[in-house]
């Protein structure tokens, strides 16, 4: 397959606005990021090009936020056994092993070790957990191994779906994983939602109206001075702030119905 790579410039004040600019590309056709560097397929780049190119010098344009430095084609290969290469398949507590493709994550950052972490010392016995923005499908099939009785994974990015699919199969566990960035209807036990702050934020109503009572939403992706906001927003919506865990520079939050 041919393919292009776009070298972009990025000077992001916080983090997590480096983390919605990477997504929004994925979401356009990028599907591997090294740095600076955003591989997609040269088709993808002929047709979306000119979207690429305003998506990148108009929105970001003011605060010189992102900057397209060049785009070259690259030489055929196979990228996804490049990929593959250099991101083996990871081995996590209770022997799960999760291949990661792309840059979804194998359960090795902060935010996500906080939530595996706190799932192994909860009961999810006969519980329905909501994994949203499942990514590689890590704490979907952590939750599932657990004794959950059904669990439901949901994420924006088709090649997400694709992979969580994959580590579920590796896994032997039977997880239902969909396309797409609302809640889903029903009523959980638990949500996981590992995203960002401004994902979180837009959808803090949504997980209230689907816990059942008594049951929890796990915030994790932000940082300290994103909880007063997110406590805020989750105290809106009737949940109570049971715990805030810190990893590093990240902050997981516990709240309950």
């Amino acid at each position: 397959m041919r393919y292009h790579v776009l070298h972009i410039e990025t000077s992001f004040p916080e983090e997590w606005r480096k983390a919605v600019f990477d997504q929004m590309l994925c979401n356009i056709g990028v599907d591997t990021i090294d740095g600076e560097y955003y591989y997609l397929p040269s088709e993808i780049w002929e047709q979306k090009e000119k979207l690429i190119r305003v998506t990148i010098d108009v929105e970001y344009h003011m605060d010189k936020s992102a900057k397209l430095i060049s785009v070259e084609a690259c030489p055929d290969e196979n990228w996804n056994a490049t990929w593959e290469a250099e991101h083996p398949m990871q081995e996590l507590p209770l022997g799960i092993k999760i291949i990661p493709h792309c840059a979804f994550g194998a359960g090795h950052h902060e935010t996500t070790s906080m939530m595996i972490d706190s799932l192994l010392a909860a009961d999810l016995s006969n519980k329905n957990v909501l994994d949203h923005g499942t990514g590689t499908g890590v704490l979907a099939i952590f939750a599932k191994h657990l004794g959950a009785a059904q669990v439901i994974a949901v994420d924006i990015d088709e090649k997400s779906v694709e992979n969580a699919k994959e580590n579920a199969e590796l896994n032997g566990e039977i997880i239902e994983v969909r396309l797409g960035d609302r809640v889903p209807e029903g009523q959980y036990d638990l949500i996981l939602a590992n995203i960002h702050r401004n994902v979180l934020l837009a959808n803090m109503s949504a997980y209230a109206a689907s816990l059942q009572g008594g049951g929890e939403v796990w915030l994790s992706g932000f940082y300290e001075s994103d909880v007063p906001i997110l406590t805020e927003a989750a105290n809106k919506q009737g949940l109570e702030v049971t715990q805030v865990l810190a990893n590093g520079e990240w902050r997981m939050m516990r709240c309950r119905k």
